[in-house]
């Protein structure tokens, strides 16, 4: 397993361990607080915990080595967890919504004050994991791990829709009960908004689309500046798990021998690996200057 792998194993355990703690502090402050919001936050949160083991898993299959009956490697299997998180909060999000409404509509009493202060903590708590889960996640070029990231954020913005539903309850008092449950609901649409910025991509990872055209300028580039190379035709960028594919058509003198057309797509290959280590393959097809199909 790569130094890289093992970052984004550690950033996924620590998200587990927070996620449980959190949990446990949400849900006993939402019973004997009286608030419905704490509850549908330690749902969230303990779907962190589902998701976060998820990822663990995923990762970890993900890492495997490339064998006979996967030659490509086994990255793809990164973009399915990544969507299974996704159906996991989307779950979430149903239940938290279906319960809010249910509270909505039930009178019960008014959140107690200090579930304001367990919450405080949560944000601050939350927001500090999620911004180490989506560094962690730019340095190793994973998906799941950014979607793990979202994760953390959508319960710090669910902790904070119920601070604020809280603090209206209980400076609005008798009747305004129901700003806690608002609260609820909000946080289950926000949950899903999260739940499309984190399938979205992995479905194009799936599909095999190109990568971001500025990348795929860059590999152009970077392909035109090797020696012998006269033309970059075709381009294409794939993502597979937490590493690239490139596929690049480029043209060199008709004239030059297999061995000398071998050397500078090597070159070629090389260099835009060194440039950009984020490639696992280059593929090249090499076309005689001015002929192509």
């Amino acid at each position: 397993m790569t130094k890289t792998e093992n970052k984004g194993l550690k950033s996924t355990f620590i998200g587990i361990i927070v996620s449980a703690l959190l949990a446990v502090l949400k849900a006993l402050g939402g019973i004997f607080g009286n608030s419905y919001a704490l509850i549908a936050d330690a749902i969230e949160s303990t779907a962190d915990i589902f998701t976060s083991s998820m990822l663990w898993l995923g990762l970890k299959w993900a890492s495997k080595p490339a064998d006979e009956d996967h030659p490509y490697g086994h990255g793809k299997a990164e973009a399915l967890i990544a969507i299974g998180i996704g159906a996991a909060l989307a779950i979430a999000a149903f239940v938290i919504g279906k319960e809010s409404i249910h509270n909505i509509i039930t009178p019960h009493k008014t959140p107690k004050p200090y579930t304001l202060i367990i919450l405080l903590v949560v944000i601050l708590t939350k927001e500090v994991l999620y911004r180490y889960v989506k560094k962690t996640g730019h340095e190793t070029n994973s998906d799941a791990i950014k979607a793990d990231a979202f994760h953390h954020r959508s319960d710090a913005i669910t902790s904070a829709a119920a601070f604020v539903g809280i603090s209206i309850a209980l400076i609005g008092g008798k009747g305004y009960e129901v700003a806690d449950d608002y609260a609820a609901l909000f946080a289950g649409v926000i949950i899903l908004i999260n739940v499309y910025h984190i399938v979205r991509p992995a479905i194009g990872e799936l599909l095999d689309e190109d990568l971001d055209p500025a990348l795929n300028e860059r590999v152009r580039e970077l392909a035109a500046e090797v020696k012998g190379v006269k033309n970059v035709e075709k381009c294409h960028t794939r993502k597979m798990g937490i590493l690239n594919h490139a596929d690049l058509h480029i043209w060199v003198d008709g004239g030059l021998s297999v061995t000398e057309g071998h050397t500078i797509a090597h070159a070629v290959k090389d260099h835009i690996q060194h440039v950009l280590p984020q490639f696992a393959e280059v593929m090249i097809h090499i076309e005689p200057d001015g002929h192509h199909h």
